[in-house]
């Protein structure tokens, strides 16, 4: 197999995602039209170097070298396809701030995956991409989405193969993402959890998860309303965030019909109608702003083509 030329340029398109949806703990997750954009350069170098330029005040500590994530995904594309790794180069733009909860480490893999896979002319199906994807994760909730696009539901089947499920999402319910300026890491979000639940929380949450998929396939206001409720992970993450009742609170007042912590937290998704986005949005912003916490709530719609990616001529 021929390498790329030095010079040769793929721009990746990811979208940021939105998690779990309340009951849909690590299964359920949703495409957000919300974007992170990575060029990558195929550089001088040896097979370790890999260069990464930050073109937004959000990703200032990060830093590219080998154990980079998006770097760390590339190499996985190129062990299986049997390819020598080269230099790379990342230059990034990123509209999905980190450790907020909208999957801003999901569109690092995804990037990395896709912009090796392509830079090499697309040894690899997307089927296989899926699978490094979430063994790179450790869990499909944003990856799927934020590769495919919509809602998408993931499950590990009896044969231990995953299986993922496209769920209709109905015209009608917007999604608004209350985005503080405090951050949450995923994995201390997950030290708080408990090791084992009762049954009858986990019966809980699967009832409510089946209402929710209902109410979104259709847009039925109650449906929405009485399943975005869970009991495994939401009770111990919310004392995680400095003021998220009181958000949740005030979005509901305002009119939504649920809200839940966005993936890890500590951004806040909450449903509502194409009418009331803007009340909803505005009522979030304000819950924060009495407790001194900075904060945006974009009213965003769930994007459904999935990453992206072209070859740039450099002529």
């Amino acid at each position: 197999m021929s390498y790329p030329e030095v010079g040769k340029k793929i721009i990746v398109t990811v979208p940021s995602t939105t998690a779990n949806l309340g009951p849909g703990f690590d299964c359920l997750g949703a495409a957000l039209d919300l974007h992170n954009e990575f060029i990558f350069t195929r550089i001088d170098g040896s097979g370790d170097r890999f260069d990464l330029i930050m073109e937004s005040t959000d990703g200032n500590h990060l830093r590219g070298g080998p154990e980079n994530l998006v770097f760390r995904a590339a190499q996985k594309v190129w062990e299986s396809a049997n390819i020598n790794p080269f230099a790379l180069e990342a230059r990034v733009k990123l509209a999905v701030p980190p450790a907020r909860g909208l999957g801003s480490s999901a569109t690092a893999i995804v990037a990395g995956l896709i912009g090796a896979n392509a830079i090499m002319n697309s040894p690899l199906p997307k089927e296989k991409l899926l699978e490094l994807a979430i063994d790179i994760e450790g869990h499909p909730d944003n990856v799927v989405p934020s590769l495919l696009g919509g809602l998408c539901l993931t499950a590990r089947s009896s044969s231990q193969r995953w299986r993922i499920v496209r769920c209709e999402w109905h015209d009608s319910i917007k999604a608004v993402v209350a985005i503080p300026a405090i951050r949450l890491s995923t994995s201390e979000a997950r030290r708080v959890m408990p090791k084992n639940v009762p049954i009858s929380d986990a019966v809980t949450n699967m009832g409510a998860l089946t209402l929710l998929l209902n109410g979104l396939k259709t847009g039925n206001d109650e449906l929405i309303r009485e399943g975005m409720f869970d009991k495994l992970h939401e009770p111990y993450r919310w004392k995680l965030i400095k003021g998220g009742l009181e958000v949740k609170d005030a979005a509901l007042k305002a009119g939504a019909l649920g809200c839940a912590i966005s993936g890890a937290g500590p951004s806040i998704l909450a449903l509502c109608k194409k009418d009331n986005g803007k009340e909803v949005s505005q009522a979030m912003v304000k819950a924060w702003e009495k407790l001194n916490v900075a904060s945006r709530a974009p009213y965003l719609n769930v994007q459904t083509k999935g990453s992206q990616f072209r070859e740039i001529s450099n002529k």
